[in-house]
């Protein structure tokens, strides 16, 4: 063999030996540590979180919760994905809550265990809207549960929630909606307990009509099949009056705020409600935790 090919033939037993000692020591290199994820970037909807369960229940020794979701959520994947996540997170830190209040030192140890029920049901989805309400059902040790309403208004297109605003004109003055809500809610009072006092916007605590904008709603269906005729205002006991007599549901029709809507949702409404003024479920009175 001549000098030149002798060389080459050294320079690649000389590349071979190299390399493999290069990947033996790369065997013995521990894998690199995924990426720190930013602090308070939000976290990722991955698809196992777009296919969120319908429904979620804990029981322990210290407290029962559970979490029920309409079927009509489905369609609404990033929705679903982000309720179901929040209203999850919400009962665990109520468990949690639980267990430390129920163990505390000097804590009655025959006191019933704590409660909270989740129940979202769909009210109404038109072309561009989903509502749906909320009922929380909590009962803490007190006297007796609590019972609240709210609503969840949702942007099919635009993916994202709505509040109150959202729906009118912009610098809209929504004076018209508070009023025909404060009276409204008179007359339901009145329909209710014939001596009730009135109340009046801007009154006392206890005795102020709330004003629109910050009192949850669902969409209300009407004579239009896919269209809101008006909105459901949610009125939680102790807020009009006493405990005893209870919360109220309050419909107000469109016609009573129609000017004020905004171009992008004005559509959405048409019709006339089935029944205005109070629209209150009848639900049959069910034992405290704190009586069985």
């Amino acid at each position: 063999m001549t000098a030149a090919p002798k060389a080459r033939l050294c320079a690649l037993l000389l590349t071979a030996a190299l390399a493999a000692g290069l990947s033996a020591c790369n065997r013995d290199r521990e894998p690199a540590p995924p990426a720190a994820a930013a602090p308070g970037a939000p976290a990722t909807v991955t698809p196992a979180d777009a296919a969120a369960p319908m429904a979620f229940e804990s029981k322990t020794p210290y407290a029962d919760v559970r979490l029920t979701l309409p079927d009509a959520i489905k369609r609404q994947t990033d929705l679903h994905a982000r309720l179901y996540a929040e209203e999850v997170r919400g009962l665990r830190q109520f468990v949690e809550g639980a267990q430390g209040e129920l163990t505390e030192a000097g804590a009655d140890t025959d006191r019933p265990k704590f409660e909270k029920t989740i129940t979202v049901t769909a009210a109404l989805e038109t072309g561009k809207l989903f509502s749906l309400k909320r009922v929380d059902f909590d009962y803490s040790g007190g006297a007796h549960p609590n019972t609240l309403s709210s609503g969840i208004l949702w942007d099919k297109a635009l993916k994202r929630r709505l509040g109150l605003a959202d729906l009118f004109r912009k610098n809209a003055d929504l004076g018209i909606l508070d009023q025909a809500l404060c009276s409204a809610i008179n007359a339901a009072k009145r329909a209710r307990v014939p001596d009730s006092a009135s109340i009046s916007l801007g009154g006392a605590p206890g005795a102020s009509c709330p004003r629109a904008a910050d009192t949850p709603f669902v969409l209300s269906p009407g004579t239009v099949n896919g269209k809101a005729a008006g909105l459901i205002f949610f009125i939680g006991a102790y807020q009009v009056g006493p405990y005893v007599e209870g919360g109220y549901e309050i419909a107000i029709p469109v016609t009573g705020f129609r000017s004020l809507l905004a171009i992008a949702y004005a559509d959405d409404f048409a019709g006339q409600l089935l029944k205005a003024g109070d629209v209150t479920p009848v639900v049959a009175a069910s034992p405290s935790p704190a009586t069985t």
